[in-house]
């Protein structure tokens, strides 16, 4: 105990240059190793987490200290954790039942290559402004329509930043959205009015989307598509699987408990040992390779006889998808990511960049600049983007109001740089989610996930001009907090 409280004495409140530097090695090892040498951006965070914890030993924490606090922080991603394992388990299942396949079939069917792009768009924004989850949109149905996107032999890139643009317009606006509910919470908004006033930069960026996607979409040259390779992938799915509507069952019950707002993983376990039961039942798989498929991922060697010769290999880059363990890189980039903000925050480093950025800070356009960059810098440096909304929130609440300014214009731009720029961070937990349910390089995508940024662009636009910039007023209603029950 003594010695204890002896090192709780030589504790010293760390610098701006001693709370920045991890952030600065972090970003530049990411810089230099990931962008130069293609060297993985986990070893680069967890550098910058040796970093940091040097750094607070020099500053008289103790190594128990520092393990408390990364403990802390990746016990809080372990609900991030089991929704990731949750949907590696479902997109198996639906894999060996057929769901996902019966949609990439009859989308084979139905939609047009010149109308893809717009449709992917519009798909995702419909099912995550229902379900509120982007991840849950991006492993279903945004498989689902990468499948689609191969089959038509369209630009993938073009095709994953229109499904990820539509998947996280949804988590941004859907009152069923945990980071639209923290968002407005942290700031201490009204949901509803956080929400509306969302469109001022949502709205603009949705309409540039339908745009750009129905012009890239227009642009395609039929005739380079062979009807012949379209025909034989579906003849070859058609003779894999067998299809009807009991299919549609799983994505049904996720479907209904994300509008009864349920808990998830219940209902994703439930739609997974539904789709099993669907596979045993109307598939020719045995009881091992549902299993399997559900562990591991599908594989085309699970088909019996001499199908499998025959098979394409488009076929397999569309069905070999799935398993629990195919989501393992993502839970090392969230173990590490965790673990850098775990060494951060045992010093209080976040907060003292925060309040030195804030300083200074006289205009409007200055004021919305520096919350983006802050929001932005913390969301890359953690990996996380729930994060910012919750510290930036709670830090630049009372500038806004001493400026006059109403809270949702805060609660907005969080939003903006923080909820949805997340999954174009190469190294963030939803970006390495949606390179890898999706088969497509997060820098890859990232030009055409427009959603994304544009919020950025008008976010500023409206600060500079003062259009759709709201003040305060004690009595508005909307300045209290009234979220929606998760």
């Amino acid at each position: 105990m003594e010695l204890n409280s002896h090192a709780s004495k030589n504790r010293r409140k760390l610098s701006f240059f001693w709370s920045v530097l991890p952030m600065i090695v972090m970003l530049g090892g990411i810089s230099i190793g990931y962008f130069i040498f293609n060297i993985r951006a986990e070893p680069m965070i967890l550098m910058g987490s040796a970093v940091a914890s040097f750094i607070a030993i020099g500053h008289g924490y103790t190594w128990d200290d520092i393990l408390k606090s990364i403990c802390a922080k990746i016990s809080e991603a372990l609900p991030v954790i089991l929704i990731v394992a949750s949907i590696g388990f479902l997109i198996g299942a639906w894999m060996v039942s057929g769901t996902i396949p019966m949609m990439i079939y009859y989308g084979l069917q139905l939609i047009n290559p010149q109308y893809f792009y717009i449709s992917a768009f519009l798909l995702g924004a419909l099912i995550s402004v229902c379900t509120g989850t982007s991840w849950g949109s991006i492993g279903t149905v945004g498989v689902a329509m990468i499948g689609v996107a191969i089959g038509l032999n369209v630009s993938l890139p073009i095709a994953a930043g229109a499904i990820v643009s539509g998947c996280w317009f949804g988590d941004k606006l859907s009152p069923v959205s945990d980071s639209t509910n923290m968002a407005a919470l942290a700031a201490g908004v009204n949901l509803y009015s956080h929400i509306g006033h969302l469109l001022w930069t949502t709205g603009p960026g949705f309409i540039l989307c339908c745009f750009i996607y129905s012009y890239m979409g227009m642009s395609i040259d039929t005739s380079i598509n062979t009807p012949e390779n379209i025909v034989n992938l579906m003849t070859s799915i058609g003779n894999i699987y067998h299809f009807n509507l009991f299919l549609l069952l799983p994505p049904v019950i996720v479907l209904y408990g994300s509008l009864s707002k349920r808990p998830p993983i219940p209902m994703l376990f439930l739609s997974t040992l539904i789709s099993m039961i669907l596979a045993l039942v109307f598939q020719e798989f045995s009881a091992s390779s549902v299993g399997e498929s559900v562990v591991s991922g599908f594989k085309l060697s699970m088909i019996e006889g001499n199908t499998v010769s025959a098979i394409s290999s488009d076929v397999s880059r569309l069905l070999e998808r799935g398993g629990a363990i195919s989501m393992f890189s993502s839970f090392v980039t969230v173990f590490s990511a965790f673990s850098f903000a775990g060494a951060m925050s045992v010093t209080g480093s976040l907060h003292t960049v925060i309040y030195a950025l804030t300083k200074g800070v006289k205009s409007t356009f200055r004021l919305v600049l520096t919350t983006i960059i802050t929001t932005f810098t913390i969301c890359a440096c953690t990996a996380n983007g729930t994060l910012p909304l919750l510290l930036c929130g709670d830090a630049f609440k009372d500038e806004y109001k001493k400026r006059g300014l109403a809270a949702k214009n805060l609660s907005r731009t969080t939003e903006d740089a923080g909820t949805v720029v997340e999954p174009i961070i190469p190294w963030s937990a939803s970006g390495v989610y949606c390179a890898t349910m999706l088969g497509v390089a997060t820098l890859d995508y990232l030009p055409w996930a427009i959603l994304c940024y544009s919020g950025i662009i008008f976010a500023l636009l409206w600060a500079a001009t003062g259009i759709g910039i709201a003040k305060y007023n004690e009595n508005d209603k909307s300045e209290s907090v009234i979220t929606h029950q998760l």
